[in-house]
């Protein structure tokens, strides 16, 4: 259940973060607002951006064309008995990558994967997020592995778990990055407790488990 406060006072974070010059929020402005769109982050960062501003961009996020619309959609919703919740809820979770070259990696994900590219930082880039559907993946520049690779490729360390829905997505999927020459460490394989999944391996040797259901 949204609540009207909760989202008042995200609307009021986001201003600040703008007005302190935090990067990350120039990519949420420029995809929610269309009149910032083609601006890099400098200029999103620097430009007029209001409390109005913020609360349209809290309002599409939430699905809503206005703040008017979200308050107006709101206000027909089921009243809530206790409006504390009895337990905080996370939302989204983003992996963080460690390369050696996020330019590069940025290409392998979104050239290889069919990820885009939500904002990149630094020249050359040192840190960078790509996404696709509701996966969305941090790229973090470091100087060496962090990982021991002997280790990583004999214990086969994930460095992240993605899902889809169907068995014919997971099928769909993996044709998909063969297609596109991926590099697989496991190809298409049911597994013993009835799921369907492969695993590749992006430029650093991060593996990336994706799975489905079996049937």
């Amino acid at each position: 259940m949204l609540n009207l406060e909760n989202l008042r006072k995200q609307a009021k974070l986001i201003l600040r973060w703008h007005r302190e010059g935090h990067y990350p929020v120039a990519a949420q402005i420029r995809e929610h607002l269309p009149r910032f769109v083609n601006m890099p982050d400098s200029e999103v960062l620097a430009g007029t951006f209001k409390l109005r501003d913020a609360q349209e961009l809290v309002a599409k996020q939430q699905g809503f064309d206005s703040w008017q619309a979200l308050k107006a959609g709101l206000s027909t919703a089921p009243l809530k008995v206790n409006g504390s919740p009895s337990k905080a809820t996370i939302v989204g979770v983003e992996p963080q990558l460690l390369v050696t070259d996020v330019e590069k990696s940025c290409e392998f994900y979104c050239d290889k994967l069919g990820f885009t590219l939500v904002f990149s930082y630094g020249k050359p880039p040192y840190y960078a997020q790509v996404a696709r559907d509701g996966a969305r993946l941090n790229l973090r520049s470091v100087d060496r592995p962090v990982t021991e690779p002997t280790v990583r490729d004999r214990e086969e360390l994930l460095s992240v778990s993605m899902t889809v829905a169907t068995a014919a997505e997971i099928k769909l999927l993996f044709v998909e990055f063969q297609s596109a020459g991926a590099a697989f460490r496991q190809t298409l394989k049911k597994q013993p407790w009835g799921a369907k999944n492969f695993i590749v391996e992006d430029p650093d040797g991060n593996l990336l488990l994706f799975a489905g259901p079996e049937n």
